[in-house]
């Protein structure tokens, strides 16, 4: 992927929502005013989760019903992506949670929420992971609907559509109780930047946690040291903090879950 996204024209073909029915500011969608270097957005991580009590029921839009896939042990399509943006951002996704432009996220009409599936770009060969929160794409033709990062490590932002392949990944639930209990509990973080020099990153997440007035956090990753606010332990908390640091300009800020395990934590952590 190149560095930096150049979007000389801009083609929004995608929508997980059907008609602007006063919830959004914006009447139509639209890529961020700043682009973001995305290119260390990291795939969403499949694992076992327990479907959300909301967006999994039979639902019609436009006057066709559609039927949600009741625990399905395979699903693989070809057809046509698209992406959405700016507008929903903000905003809840059908099984209730915040939608993130920048979390690798994807809408679709019938799997059940959440999903982890595998897309892959096949004009292109490339592929991404996401994880499916929300419904849509209401667009003849349209299979699935991906996050503005989602889109972007397909190559979808300048075409606006592109031909995929969904694939998804199942996984299924621990057959011990006791794995089962700890595999459920997640924390999160809200990524910064990524640098590659420690005392740097040491001094930017001192200076992150004074302006944002939150916790901080370095993941050490090879000779990559990535910035985080957290860790926090209540996702939508995650996401205004998020969203709090965008508002400052950090522009590339964007959410982490990471399953709870007994290992250690990581010795480069800075706490506010």
């Amino acid at each position: 992927m190149k560095k930096y996204l150049v979007m000389s024209v801009l083609v929004l073909a995608g929508c997980a929502s059907t008609e602007n029915d006063g919830r959004y500011a914006l009447a139509e969608d639209t890529a961020p005013e700043v682009v973001p270097t995305l290119q260390h957005v990291e795939d969403a991580e499949p694992r076992y989760e327990p479907y959300s009590r909301a967006g999994n029921k039979d639902y019609t839009v436009r006057g066709e019903q559609y039927h949600v896939m009741q625990n399905p042990e395979s699903y693989s399509e070809t057809g046509i992506a698209s992406w959405y943006g700016k507008k929903f951002h903000g905003h809840k996704t059908s099984n209730g949670e915040i939608y993130d432009m920048y979390s690798m996220s994807a809408a679709h009409k019938t799997l059940p929420l959440p999903s982890y599936v595998e897309v892959e770009n096949t004009a292109n060969g490339k592929k991404a992971i996401v994880r499916v929160n929300d419904r849509g794409p209401f667009h003849e033709g349209r299979i699935i609907d991906l996050s503005y990062a989602a889109a972007s490590k397909l190559d979808v932002l300048t075409t606006g559509t592109a031909p995929v392949k969904v694939t998804l990944l199942k996984v299924d639930k621990p057959a011990d109780d006791t794995e089962w209990q700890g595999a459920r509990l997640n924390r999160y973080f809200v990524q910064l930047v990524a640098i590659s020099d420690k005392e740097k990153a040491q001094r930017a997440a001192e200076a992150f946690g004074k302006q944002l007035d939150q916790p901080t956090d370095i993941l050490q990753a090879g000779n990559v040291y990535r910035v985080r606010l957290g860790p926090f332990y209540d996702y939508d908390k995650t996401q205004n903090a998020a969203m709090r640091a965008r508002e400052h300009q950090i522009n590339e800020a964007f959410v982490v879950v990471e399953p709870i395990t007994n290992e250690p934590t990581p010795d480069l952590n800075v706490s506010n």
